[in-house]
């Protein structure tokens, strides 16, 4: 997610402030000359969704036990049932809207329940930082020689210092530099893909030849061998039973229930011209979250054969070296990194949200502070699917209030925004209907009624149920025409407002000089080349001698052409941004997704 999505936590006024001018633009709907095209969307949500933490969880499937078929359907299965989520749920609340949750859930909650679901984020996006700050502390503990840590606490004095140093630059980046780490953070996008199918192409052979007995791979058949007998094998780390097909479906679908059901990605998809660009999630879900997983999936066990150990016994620095090389420092540093930032800076933006009286910068150095010290204990990133889960099922509940008054109402003849009518700042059948969530949610976890991978299901229908209800009894059921034709004239003024500022809006430009053009050129070819060493790694390997030579070759050379990739990439990102600023409103420009 990008900063737009955290600044919508700050709201300091009332949507009916007769002075539009002086508004935040966060309390109001994103004018029609700020919308994007599909590609944006395409491009985002691939960046957002091939992060490091796709080793720890790919690798957390093998350690569970699901078997190959289960990886293969239940992953699609489930990521097709998170893009529907998008698709039906949150991007046509965003785009009717054209407001972010938090702005959203202010008009018909109030302040106290928006403060409340602030702190909410707070807990998750520190847990999400601290484990992406651990995740880029194995890669630095492995230059160190300094032993992997697998335990819930740390058991190494000098990874506690690598992993103050490592927070310490995240903190800082996202205190004073988030901006320009953003901009930087969307052209890993490219670069994650290729690495993680290489890094999966290159240590295939070592599992053919420990189960087929060569190193090749003589079709389809060959790899679900290999799947079956050397990577998803059925069994967990314990050797008994592991997990099946509907836990595979499960986790895929609510390991972003905080972003669909929780509606969280209004923020972004407040921006889409269209619902279905709902779709566009696809680009991450079945890009980063399937085919990612199972390549992490693919480079841990290969990764444990090599070493000659369990996958339980490896972290992502472990995995990410055996199969890339140095770029698997890079990789495992960068993604943790970028990815660490952008949830420390959402999480000091709600800790400001609701202490005011402090700057953003001591909100998330405060939060900070605490992020480091929690990401010291390595259970955050080893446990990263329970924790994503019940991140989840921690804020659907507000996402169905939300469905509830937006979509339900009207169609039941109860009256949308009825708190915002009434002036009210607090919202009972809000906060009620959000406790009883959490307590119907974890009651059913509990009771071990059904499997926690599906608790944000009914969790979420329970709460439209009981929201409906209590608002219908205090207030959703009355009519307020004056208040409502109050609401329409400020719409009005503010399609006015807005259409006034198009005017002068500076149009987006895209950089078609030579040399920016040489300069993508280079960084597209360094990734093809990557792509075809990992290949002949795959293919044209012999035995296992031609294989450790192909190896090396593409650990050295995939080394060079991440430097290249970086290089050339940023350049060219920073040419472009140049000339954006430079160019005056009144100049032709060429329009760019």
């Amino acid at each position: 997610m990008n900063e737009e999505i955290s600044g919508s936590i700050e709201m300091n006024t009332e949507i009916h402030t007769p002075d539009i001018a002086g508004m935040s633009e966060e309390q109001l709907p994103i004018p029609q000359h700020k919308l994007h095209g599909w590609t944006h969307f395409a491009g985002m949500y691939a960046a957002e969704h091939v992060a490091a933490t796709e080793f720890v969880i790919g690798a957390t499937f093998v350690a569970l036990g699901a078997r190959t078929t289960d990886i293969l359907l239940g992953l699609l299965i489930g990521n097709i049932l998170a893009v529907l989520s998008w698709l039906l749920i949150t991007a046509p609340i965003a785009v009717e809207t054209r407001l972010s949750l938090f702005t959203y859930l202010h008009k018909i909650a109030g302040g106290s329940m928006t403060k409340l679901y602030n702190g909410a984020n707070v807990v998750i996006f520190t847990v999400i930082s601290a484990a992406m700050i651990t995740v880029s502390s194995t890669a630095v503990r492995f230059l160190f020689d300094i032993p992997a840590q697998l335990n819930w606490f740390p058991t190494d004095p000098w990874f506690v210092v690598i992993v103050l140093g490592v927070g310490a630059i995240v903190v800082l980046v996202a205190m004073y530099g988030f901006e320009a780490l953003s901009d930087f953070s969307g052209i890993c996008a490219p670069w994650l893909f290729v690495m993680f199918i290489s890094g999966a192409f290159v240590l295939l052979p070592a599992l053919a030849e420990s189960v087929l007995g060569h190193t090749g791979l003589n079709g389809w058949s060959d790899f679900m061998r290999i799947g079956d007998q050397s990577i998803w094998t059925g069994a967990n780390a314990q050797g008994e039973p592991g997990i099946g097909l509907l836990e595979v479906i499960g986790f895929a679908w609510t390991a972003n229930a905080i972003t669909h059901f929780g509606l969280i990605d209004m923020a972004l998809l407040r921006y889409a011209k269209k619902k279905s660009y709902g779709l566009c999630t696809g680009a991450g879900m079945l890009f980063g979250h399937y085919i990612a997983w199972i390549a992490a999936g693919i480079m841990g066990a290969g990764a444990a054969i090599l070493l000659k150990t369990s996958i339980t016994a490896l972290d992502p620095g472990d995995v990410a070296y055996h199969a890339l090389g140095l770029s698997g420092f890079v990789i495992v540093i960068v993604a943790g990194w970028t990815t660490a930032n952008s949830n420390l800076y959402r999480a000091g933006l709600a800790a400001q949200a609701i202490f005011r009286e402090h700057s953003r910068q001591q909100a998330t150095l405060a939060v900070g502070i605490v992020t480091v010290i929690v990401a010291c204990f390595p259970f955050v990133f080893s446990k990263i699917l329970p924790l994503l889960t019940y991140a989840g099922l921690l804020v659907v509940p507000v996402g169905a209030i939300v469905f509830a008054e937006h979509v339900l109402f009207p169609r039941i003849g109860l009256t949308r925004y009825w708190v915002t009518y009434r002036k009210l700042g607090h919202s009972t059948p809000a906060v009620a209907s959000w406790g009883a969530g959490l307590v119907f949610g974890f009651g059913l976890n509990a009771l071990d009624v059904i499997s926690f991978y599906y608790l944000f299901v009914p969790t979420w229908i329970f709460t439209i149920v009981v929201y409906t209800v209590l608002a219908k009894k205090h207030g959703a059921a009355q009519r307020y025409p004056q208040e409502e034709a109050a609401s329409r004239a400020f719409d009005m003024k503010v399609k006015a407002f807005q259409e006034e500022q198009a005017s002068a809006q500076r149009m987006p430009v895209k950089d078609n000089s030579a040399f920016s053009k040489w300069l993508r050129a280079a960084s597209l070819t360094s990734l093809a080349i990557a792509m075809l060493l990992a290949c002949n790694t795959l293919f044209f390997s012999q035995d296992m001698a031609a294989y450790e030579a192909n190896r090396e070759i593409f650990y050295d050379a995939g080394f060079a052409c991440t430097l290249v990739y970086f290089a050339a990439a940023y350049w060219a990102m920073r040419r472009q941004k140049a000339l954006a600023e430079t160019r005056e409103p009144e100049q032709p420009a060429l329009l760019c997704e």
